[in-house]
């Protein structure tokens, strides 16, 4: 008897050992999709718009991102949990002429219409969004809400009563430039000096004119000095819908650790993008970029380009990205940047904002498919739920809420 009982001591103590050191990992993910499942996902900056239109592009169907797909379709959007996006209407920077903010104008207005055709497509499945209250209520309703953005204010040109119109058409918020100085302010990657040393006149308005209409203002991609001028003029938190933290990744696009310290002086978010050069310093490749380079200057940076055009830009592009592979960053990197940022400012400045179809890609979340594998580095990372929903949509919307509000008061 005694045999048999130390037999089964001994199997019943391997049996413990190893559930003790398989369960935490198992445990971990199962409350990671619980948690995912349980907040409100909202993702504040997509490039899909790009996407509608093109042949062979369904968003109604699933489909390969690694074979000209997109990063986001509704089918991959119920696999990621991802409930609520904001779709940007992007337009590159061309000449700050009368003739160049018209035709971005026209094209911003065909994206727009983009935009709702798709949705009155699938009206059983997505809606338009146009407050901060809609995320809820259509996640009640079985929909997935989607807000528009409007990125790089070229397009408004001189016209100020043209952000109305945006407005109108549903932008809820305007990121002031792009790569390059506009009419607006100066952008923190373009190489020229500076134009404005900041915001321009014209932009001072602009920061204002959002703020009576109850749009955000979004300070991706300004120049340093921009942004503290923002912070001067605006009466209502702002953005950065797609930005990440300097201190992490040495990128100008990112902001420093003075910059998130005013931010959240300014109660507004900082919503980390997916886009591997700005999660994570890369390695270069000068043949790589060199032939990015040429086809940039082929197709005059994307300026002025007809439909037709545009479509064959993308093709070339997306050929290069296959035959020169950029090296990826990981969920991890990403995360690194949450805790940077946590540590600095506080849990209440923090979002997340892939800039999916706009270059945003991780080794492992790849598309929104994989949006799960953030929350699952958030809670392997001891990040609570309250926490994790903070990140994916509480902040963001509290600053919507505040623009909201702050408009009303006008």
């Amino acid at each position: 008897m005694r045999f048999n009982f130390l037999t089964l001591f001994a199997a019943l103590s391997g049996i413990l050992f190893i559930t003790s050191c398989a369960s935490p990992e198992k445990s971990l993910e199962e409350k990671a999709a619980e948690i995912h499942a349980e907040v409100l996902t909202l993702d504040s900056h997509l490039d899909t718009p790009l996407m509608l239109g093109r042949d062979g592009f369904d968003i109604g169907e699933r489909n390969d991102p690694h074979d000209g797909g997109g990063k986001l379709d509704f089918p991959r959007m119920e696999e990621g949990g991802l409930d609520a996006a904001i779709f940007a209407v992007f337009l590159g920077q061309g000449p700050l002429t009368e003739e160049g903010y018209e035709r971005s104008h026209d094209r911003a207005m065909r994206i727009f219409d983009n935009i709702h055709q798709m949705l009155d497509n699938h009206h059983d499945v997505a809606e338009l969004a146009l407050t901060a209250d809609d995320a809820h209520r259509l996640r009640e309703e079985g929909k997935f809400a989607i807000y528009i953005g409007t990125e790089n204010g070229y397009p408004i040109g001189e016209d100020l009563e043209l952000l109305q119109q945006h407005y109108d058409l549903g932008s809820r918020y305007l990121g002031l430039s792009h790569s390059s100085h506009n009419q607006i302010c100066d952008s923190s990657t373009d190489s020229n000096p500076p134009l404005h040393d900041g915001l321009s006149d014209f932009g001072v308005e602009v920061v204002e004119k959002l703020n009576r209409i109850g749009m955000m203002v979004d300070v991706t991609h300004i120049s340093d000095a921009a942004f503290y001028d923002v912070l001067e003029v605006t009466s209502a938190p702002v953005i950065a819908s797609h930005s990440n933290a300097r201190a992490v990744c040495d990128h100008p696009r990112n902001l420093d650790d003075d910059m998130l310290v005013a931010l959240a002086d300014n109660g507004g978010v900082l919503q980390l993008c997916v886009l591997s050069s700005y999660v994570k310093e890369m390695e270069t490749d000068p043949e790589r970029d060199a032939a990015f380079d040429e086809l940039r200057e082929k197709w005059n940076n994307f300026d002025g380009l007809t439909d037709e055009e545009m479509d064959q830009a993308r093709e070339e592009w997306q050929e290069l990205g296959r035959k020169y592979p950029r090296p990826m960053a990981t969920v991890a990197d990403l995360v690194d940047h949450v805790d940077h940022v946590v540590d600095l400012i506080g849990i209440d400045h923090v979002g997340i904002g892939t800039d999916f179809d706009g270059g945003g890609a991780l080794e492992d979340c790849f598309d929104v498919s994989e949006l799960g594998n953030i929350t699952l580095e958030l809670v392997k990372r001891g990040y609570t739920e309250e926490e994790i929903e903070k990140i994916w949509s509480g902040n963001f919307l509290r600053v919507f809420r505040e623009v909201e509000a702050i408009a009303a008061g006008y």
